[in-house]
C-alpha cells in the first residue's frame, strides 16, 4: 500500500493518520531508521496521547502491508507491470523489473482511491496541519532503530509538496516515480512509461477488491 491507501480511513485521527505514513516517509527522510513492529507494539498504550496514537498508526501500515502483499490481486497485478516494464527494458540487465511492478501498483493504487475520493485527500492533507511535527519527530524517535533530527522537516515538505495529487496525471507521476528512481539509485524512466502507467491504471481500477478486500479495508466511497 502507500500514503493514501493507508492513512485515508483516519483522516479524522491526525496523529494516527501521520503514522501510517512514516514508515514510508522514513525511507526517504533516512533508510537507516526503520520502525519495527516489536519496538512500536509497546508505544500503543503508551499514557501519552500522541505516542499512542502515533504507535498505533504505525502498526496499522504494518498490518496492513503485511495483508496487503499477501493477496492474489498485488501478486498478480504486480507480475502483469513487471512484464510491461520488462517489455521497456528487454536489453538492460540493470533494470529492476520486479521493483517497478511493486512500488507502480502502489502508487496507482493511490491514484485510483484518490479519483474516486476527491474530498478525502483535502481532508488527508488539512489533517497535517493540526499536528506538531517535533513533537512527532521526538515520539518517533523513541520507537525507531535510530534517531533522526529531519522527520520534523520532512513533516512540513510533505504537506506543503502535496505530491500526492500529482498520481492524477500520469506525466506528473512519472515526475514523481522518477524521483523515486534516482533516490535508489536506478536510471530514470523513459516517457514509454506512461503507457504503461495509463494501462496499469485501468486495471488496479477494475481488480480494486482484489487489492483491497472488505474484509481488511472497508472505506464509504463518495
Amino acid at each position: 500500500m502507500n500514503y493514501f491507501a493507508h492513512g485515508m480511513r483516519f483522516v479524522d485521527r491526525p496523529y494516527f493518520l501521520a503514522g501510517t505514513a512514516l514508515p514510508d516517509l522514513l525511507s526517504v527522510v533516512d533508510r537507516r531508521v526503520r520502525l519495527r513492529m516489536k519496538n512500536v507494539v509497546p508505544f500503543t498504550q503508551d499514557e501519552s496521547t500522541i505516542q499512542a496514537e502515533l504507535a498505533s498508526g504505525i502498526k496499522q501500515h504494518l498490518d496492513d502491508d503485511h495483508w496487503f502483499h499477501s493477496t492474489q490481486g498485488f501478486l498478480e497485478i504486480s507480475t502483469d507491470l513487471s512484464i510491461l516494464f520488462r517489455k521497456v527494458f528487454a536489453d538492460d540487465d540493470y533494470a529492476r523489473v520486479g521493483f517497478l511492478g511493486h512500488i507502480v501498483t502502489e502508487l496507482l493504487l493511490d491514484c485510483v482511491l484518490i479519483e474516486q475520493n476527491p474530498r478525502l485527500i483535502d481532508q488527508y492533507y488539512e489533517a497535517f496541519q493540526q499536528i506538531d511535527p517535533l513533537k512527532i519527530e521526538h515520539a518517533t524517535n523513541k520507537m525507531a532503530t535510530q534517531k533522526t533530527d529531519q522527520l520534523k522537516l520532512w513533516l512540513v515538505h510533505f504537506y506543503k509538496e502535496g505530491f500526492l495529487r500529482d498520481y492524477l496525471v500520469p506525466q506528473r507521476m512519472l515526475v514523481r516515480l522518477n524521483q523515486v528512481m534516482k533516490r535508489v539509485k536506478l536510471q530514470p524512466l523513459p516517457e514509454e512509461t506512461i503507457s504503461i502507467l495509463k494501462t496499469g491504471r485501468r486495471i488496479v481500477e477494475k481488480r480494486l477488491t482484489d487489492l483491497l478486500p472488505p474484509e481488511h479495508f472497508l472505506i464509504s466511497l463518495d
